[in-house]
């Protein structure tokens, strides 16, 4: 059950964030969440919804795992994708902002430790 809460948990904050890359990049509120000016953001964001694609990737990695259930190919599914967030989370915090550790990787890592655990 923690598991299930943990992981539908990430996949809403990577449907969010495909939602802020691809919708609201050169938004007021996209460049504030990602402190970028305007003129970066005008420049990128084709980059970036590029990018909030990825993150709707992984987002329905976890849906189908949910949907699946979180076992059989469901936990195989949820391992991937939450595997492939803890990496890009971790990528991501080393090469753009520490902040990206604690949105995406940690609550990944928790659910991960969750469904392996089987709770």
């Amino acid at each position: 059950m923690l598991a299930q809460i943990l992981t539908a948990l990430v996949a809403l904050i990577h449907l969010y964030i495909l939602w802020l890359e691809m919708t609201q990049w050169a938004a007021p509120r996209g460049r504030k969440v990602f402190g970028t000016t305007a003129e970066f953001a005008e420049a990128s964001k084709v980059l970036a919804a590029n990018q909030g694609l990825y993150n709707g990737f992984l987002a329905a990695a976890l849906i189908w795992a949910l949907v699946a259930g979180l076992h059989g190919a469901g936990w195989q599914m949820g391992v991937y994708g939450l595997l492939c967030v803890v990496v890009a989370g971790l990528y991501g915090a080393a090469t753009v902002s520490r902040r990206i550790l604690m949105v995406q990787a940690v609550p990944a890592g928790l659910a991960l430790l969750a469904l392996l655990a089987g709770v």
